[in-house]
């Protein structure tokens, strides 16, 4: 890492609030003529370029990005490393898709070779699409764990990765038990945690495949190590929930099972809470969990349309996630596509400002890295993205009739894919630049 200062010029947004608690024109910060400064991975300034230029020492490397907009990197909160291989696998709803091609797939993940080629594929993807940060799950394979955060590190990217635990209701050959996913867990956790910019979670993959011994074992983990994350999955789909209800009758909802073995609370991501009620609102907010919206998996899997006016309503933290491979792209501007979609069959609208703030700082907020990460002031990581305005000719002449910078946001939400991604950096170095 250099020490030397660079700056980036070209127009510059980012979020500094939530719009639904702030309102639109509160919630961010517009530069049509910027500049973005960074030296040793961390941003110095951004505002003005006529404001910040005479700041600048002499010899300092200005790189133009005319045509674009330069944002926050995307913070992706719930993704499956091993299921890249099966993106975009036909026809089956959560149970039988896993059954049928998740468990299969992840079969392979207890050999390193094949683990290590998978997570330089899923980094790729990821860095193609703009996502310099993802909260990622593993394989039951601490091997799976290891050849990811390898990767992650050599690339100096701000990652959260863990180990499955999974000890029931699911084939042989992915099951460890209570006791050796808690020693698993707990090396890699120490292994991993806090090395370069990696962070671990404890990682039971739902309630249906833990027994109570295991998750007794990951909230003793959440107790020991409470920096640490905990990611897990959450009333995705109706047959889960009631599934749920069958193998856990003493607690109240499916919230409270997470609840009753000390899994909620700060760094905690639930993904997906499709079919929440009143009270595992209420109880998300009071614990300061987190939910991952995701979109494209929800409505490829069938599984329901999420509700983020309750998520509003109850102040509870959202993020968004691909959720790949039940979600269908690694592009969190295609998920945005469709979380424009789900909010209009619900009834209500998903405002640009408010799709990037879950993007970028809301998904930094979701996992309490918003001192780090999800916007440009002084001090956070230099993780940041270069978005192409004529990435494609559909896109150019949309961007050519937008009045506004709400418009533009919307256009690149609606027709932006990985090719409008110019170019991604990760703690100030370039990571990804469009051919």
């Amino acid at each position: 890492m250099t020490s030397s200062i660079s700056a980036h010029r070209g127009p510059l947004f980012h979020m500094i609030a939530d719009p639904a608690e702030v309102g639109e024109e509160a919630s961010y910060q517009y530069w049509e003529d910027g500049l973005l400064v960074v030296a040793d991975g961390k941003i110095t300034a951004a505002g003005a370029y006529s404001d910040l230029l005479p700041t600048l020492p002499e010899g300092a490397v200005i790189e133009n990005h005319p045509d674009s907009l330069i944002v926050p990197g995307f913070i992706d909160t719930h993704i499956h490393y091993p299921q890249t291989e099966m993106i975009g696998a036909f026809g089956k709803q959560l149970l039988e898709w896993l059954n049928t091609y998740t468990f299969p797939t992840e079969r392979d993940f207890q050999d390193p070779k094949h683990a290590r080629r998978v997570a330089r594929v899923f980094l790729d993807e990821l860095l193609k699409n703009g996502t310099t940060t993802a909260l990622v799950f593993g394989t039951v394979h601490p091997e799976s764990v290891d050849m990811f955060f390898e990767e992650a590190l050599e690339r100096n990217l701000r990652m959260i990765c863990g180990k499955v635990m999974m000890d029931r209701n699911a084939p042989d050959y992915l099951c460890d038990t209570a006791e050796s996913s808690y020693q698993d867990s707990k090396a890699l956790l120490e292994k991993w945690h806090g090395k370069g910019r990696l962070l671990y979670a404890v990682t039971p993959r739902f309630a249906p495949t833990s027994t109570p011994e295991q998750l007794a074992a990951a909230g003793r983990l959440r107790e020991e190590y409470p920096d640490a994350y905990m990611h897990t999955h959450l009333s995705e789909n109706p047959a889960e929930c009631g599934w749920v209800k069958e193998l856990f009758p003493q607690c109240a909802n499916y919230l409270d099972v997470y609840d009753h073995y000390g899994l909620l609370g700060k760094r905690a991501v639930l993904a997906h809470g499709v079919h929440l009620c009143e009270d595992e609102w209420k109880r998300l907010h009071s614990s300061d969990s987190a939910v991952a919206f995701c979109p494209t998996s929800n409505l490829f899997l069938g599984s329901g349309l999420f509700a983020l006016e309750e998520a509003e309503r109850h102040k509870v933290k959202v993020g968004l996630g691909t959720d790949v491979g039940g979600g269908t792209s690694f592009s969190l501007l295609q998920t945005l596509n469709e979380a424009y979609k789900v909010m209009q069959l619900r009834g209500h609208a998903l405002t640009p400002f408010k799709s990037f703030y879950l993007a970028t700082l809301g998904g930094a907020k979701a996992l309490e890295l918003d001192h780090l990460l999800g916007g440009f002031s002084a001090g956070k990581e230099a993780d940041f993205v270069v978005l192409d305005k004529r990435a494609t000719p559909l896109l150019q002449l949309r961007m050519e009739n937008c009045r506004s910078l709400a418009e533009q946001l919307f256009a690149f939400s609606i027709l932006g894919d990985d090719r409008a991604i110019r170019a991604t950096y990760a703690a100030g170095r370039c990571v990804h630049k469009k051919d």
